[in-house]
Formats: structure tokens, sequence, C-alpha cells
């Protein structure tokens, strides 16, 4: 019986949910490539290497595991004069610094809040659910199917 290991296709049901059980995702099926190309947490592929067809799995991960702890310097307030005027609640500005997006949370008469945190940022997350189907790809096929994904 095949397991997980590295350049293993792995199509799982997957439920993401709070601490207090509030549901975040919950996806009917989710597919990956197993063997750390960051496709999923770390932490839970760790969990999911050696498994197989049918099992299943339970992962609490801390909010650094998941989408990074709560980071109040990445609240901004800004004055509205010195932002675009068609902004709203809402809306998304690219930050100075490469690849972060500031999301407009408020705006009162003078200010806007700006906020870049993600917005399940200092949220432990459980994640749990059951592998579908596995499929043990070649090197080759691995690369190419990796490729192809940064094309789109």
């Amino acid at each position: 019986m095949d397991k997980i290991k590295k350049n293993t296709l792995v199509s799982m049901r997957i439920k993401l949910e709070d601490e207090e059980g509030n549901i975040i995702d919950d996806s009917d099926e989710l597919m990956y490539l197993h063997g750390g190309y960051a496709q999923i947490f770390q932490k839970l592929e760790d969990a999911l290497m050696g498994k197989k067809v049918g099992d299943t799995f339970h992962v609490t991960l801390t909010p650094a595991e998941a989408f990074g702890e709560y980071d109040e310097s990445l609240v901004l307030k800004e004055l509205l004069e010195d932002l675009p005027e068609d902004i709203a609640v809402g809306t998304e500005l690219d930050g100075e610094e490469e690849g972060i997006v500031y999301v407009v949370e408020s705006i009162d008469e003078k200010y806007a809040i700006l906020n870049a945190n993600h917005e399940l940022a200092g949220v432990a997350i459980v994640a749990s659910g059951e592998i579908l189907e596995i499929e043990q790809l070649s090197d080759e096929a691995a690369k190419e199917l990796l490729e192809g994904e940064h094309q789109h």
C-alpha cells in the first residue's frame, strides 16, 4: 500500500477551524504535491508523511505555524489626504515593501486604518480531514507539475 512521501500527489478532504470550532475553510477536495514545496503548512505536511488512503488527520497549528502572529507594526494610521481618493473599507493597497498588501480596515473623517496582517494572523488553526487518493510521481513529473503551476 502506497504511503505519502516526497513527490506524492495527495488528494484530501480538509477542514480548517479556529480553536472555538468556527469553520474557516471546508474543502471537499484539496490536492497538493508532498515534499517541502510550501503548498500547505509545513507542520500539516509533516503530519501527513507516511499516511495512506483512508487515513485521517487532526493537526493543531499555532498562529506562527499557520498565518503568522498578529503584528501591530503592520497596522498604520494614515491621513486620508495621503491616500488615493477612491478608497473604501476593504480596498487593498500595495505597501512600499515587496509583497506587503495593506487592507483598509476603517475610515473616519481624517484618517484611514490600514492593516497588512493576514485576516487569520494570530489565530491558531485546527486542520482535520482524510486522505482520499495518493499518486507517486517521478521526480520529472513532480518538477513539471510545479513548473506548470508557476506559469499561470
